[in-house]
């Protein structure tokens, strides 16, 4: 493989979208004349913030940018911070080794990989590559960073080859009974005509990033049992659209919560760590367990989605006479707050991704770590002094929402914490 080719950028970054680099594919790319790749503002200036650069650059390409819907890009976090925490442990085993050029050609080389058809992703990321290496000194230890960073990356791509991502082969295929979710149409993104189905069904067979084995939880309540009639009932009465039991501050609550689930915590601590930095080595570990924690969880997750397909409240609730249980009953036009993903309730996939983010972070920086919480559906931010308090939130606002019934997200957050805490021992 050759290493990745780079050019001295000497008048700040307008320069770089007419640059062609070599990339740890080894495929040449350039970017074209009109290009305007989204850069970074200037070169970091210490060694953990270029992790939280490039942090900052995987948010921004897979979901503003790159468009992909949230729960299939949540692997693509975790294969990218664990490379960047494999070029950082590498690289500080070594002597005279960058490991600002060594994290950003990790990341580079992950991200390139799986966006090598969008060539204005691939200009942005070549264009902030050369943004982070501009302030890297000139010489062996640059060029021994990269490739460390490059090998990192390369042996990522090729651990996850034929892993199973974004196999459409795999489908829904519940029965139309009582109990069951239903896909009222195609995915998003899937091609006209297709035939009804969840969105990435293929994500519960992805090969695991870390764990060999799961969490397992115990499966939906029963329909006929007590504890499914006192969910029912909760989500019936507090999660309608025009719910009179639910208060005006915790429909608020529940759409603040309504963000990217997969973005949200891990954008809070990139600004926390931007005031208040705890150094390279744990900077970079926290967001590689993390995120795998979140790949692992979400893997799972949808695993069950799929294979139990237990159905949403709006279903539950519409087809509550031939439930079989005594204790719920049905209501005509009974809508949730907001729009059901398309997929089944359990577990919740919110919770899934909420729980490992909010328990990685209390294992390594503490429960009373101070976040700053930002939501795409509320003018003003939320400051949290607390990380449980964060996470009661989410949870009730997935059921204010009208969204999932309790059991779901209990059990969702109980799989997120346990493979975040696994995670956690298996990344030292």
């Amino acid at each position: 493989m050759r290493p990745l080719h780079h050019h001295r950028v000497t008048t700040g970054l307008a320069g770089a979208a007419l640059v062609a680099t070599t990339l740890v594919t080894g495929a040449s790319t350039s970017v074209a004349d009109d290009a305007t790749p989204h850069v970074l503002a200037r070169p970091s200036a210490t060694r953990a913030q270029t992790v939280l650069d490039w942090e900052r650059i995987l948010f921004r390409t897979v979901y503003t940018e790159g468009l992909t819907p949230i729960p299939t890009g949540v692997p693509l976090m975790g294969f990218t911070s664990m490379a960047m925490y494999d070029a950082v442990q590498s690289s500080l085993a070594r002597h005279h080794s960058s490991e600002k050029a060594a994290v950003a050609a990790a990341a580079h080389g992950v991200l390139s990989h799986y966006f090598a058809s969008a060539p204005p992703l691939l200009g942005s990321l070549n264009a902030n590559l050369l943004a982070t290496l501009s302030g890297v000194r000139d010489g062996p230890a640059e060029d021994r960073g990269l490739r460390i960073g490059e090998a990192a990356a390369a042996e990522m791509v090729a651990d996850r080859a034929d892993d199973g991502y974004g196999d459409t082969r795999l489908h829904y295929s519940k029965p139309k009974k009582v109990g069951y979710w239903q896909p009222s149409g195609p995915p998003p993104g899937a091609p006209p005509g297709s035939p009804p189905d969840m969105l990435a069904a293929w994500l519960g067979s992805l090969d695991p990033l870390v764990l060999r084995t799961p969490v397992k939880v115990d499966g939906p309540d029963s329909l006929t049992s007590r504890a499914y009639a006192r969910d029912f009932n909760e989500v019936k009465a507090v999660g309608g659209a025009t719910s009179t039991r639910r208060s005006a501050k915790q429909t608020l609550t529940a759409l603040f919560f309504n963000s990217n689930s997969a973005t949200m915590i891990g954008d809070a601590v990139v600004r926390r760590l931007q005031e208040h930095p705890v150094g390279l080595r744990r900077t970079t570990r926290l967001f590689a367990v993390m995120h795998a924690s979140m790949t692992d969880s979400v893997i799972e997750c949808f695993r069950l989605k799929r294979d139990v397909g237990f159905w949403r409240p709006a279903e539950a609730i519409a087809q509550a006479a031939d439930d079989g249980n005594p204790r719920t009953a049905p209501e005509e036009g009974w809508t949730t707050l907001v729009p059901s993903p398309p997929y089944a309730d359990y577990v919740s996939g919110h919770a899934c991704l909420t729980a490992p983010a909010v328990e990685t972070i209390r294992q390594i920086l503490g429960e009373n770590t101070r976040l700053e919480l930002v939501s795409v559906h509320s003018p003003r931010p939320r400051v949290y002094g607390r990380l449980s308090t964060i996470e009661r939130q989410a949870l009730n606002a997935r059921i204010w929402s009208g969204l999932h019934f309790r059991d779901a997200m209990d059990d969702g957050y109980l799989l997120g914490h346990r493979t975040a805490r696994r995670v956690l021992a298996q990344v030292p």
